[in-house]
């Protein structure tokens, strides 16, 4: 039975990368699957780019967390900072394998932190203006393994640990 290269990148897609790269390797140019291939590079380049944004606005997230919600500090800022530095760690790498993409950080930081900011008010259920609307930080600091929010130098109203019960 003589599968095709289309017909094979839909019943075994593993195989098909296999041929794709031996065919390249070789400079079987005629052989290969070039339309699955061309839509399997731009779907590369997007995936590193939702996985940048996933990951920046993560990281905003849990900075609002530490620097905001001080009822829950506490109990939770070990977490919050181990978070931090996942977040942190993983677009390094990604800006690592693709340099290039720092640019698009700085395109999308702000509105991953509005995104980020919507969350934190959905989830801790604080008043909105508790939270600014500009982002909290350069892109530089926030990528910065050394740096924090000085949640000190922020004063909040008082927060009862009350307020997240009544979510349940």
């Amino acid at each position: 039975m003589n599968i095709t290269m289309p017909n094979l990148y839909d019943s075994d897609y593993q195989l098909w990368l296999e041929s794709t790269i031996n065919q390249l390797r070789q400079g079987d140019f005629q052989a290969v699957d070039w339309q699955n291939l061309l839509e399997e590079l731009a779907d590369l380049g997007k995936n590193n780019r939702r996985a940048l944004k996933s990951l920046l606005t993560r990281l905003l997230e849990h900075l609002l967390k530490l620097t905001y919600w001080q009822s829950q500090r506490d109990y939770n800022q070990a977490g919050w900072k181990k978070e931090i530095r996942n977040f942190r760690l993983q677009i390094a790498d990604l800006l690592e394998d693709s340099p290039s993409l720092k640019s698009y950080l700085r395109e999308i930081l702000a509105k991953c932190y509005l995104d980020a900011r919507h969350l934190m008010i959905d989830e801790t259920r604080l008043d909105a203006s508790i939270f600014p609307v500009e982002v909290l930080a350069s892109l530089e600091e926030i990528l910065d393994e050394n740096w924090l929010p000085d949640w000190g130098a922020i004063n909040l109203p008082k927060q009862t640990k009350e307020s997240r019960l009544d979510l349940l």
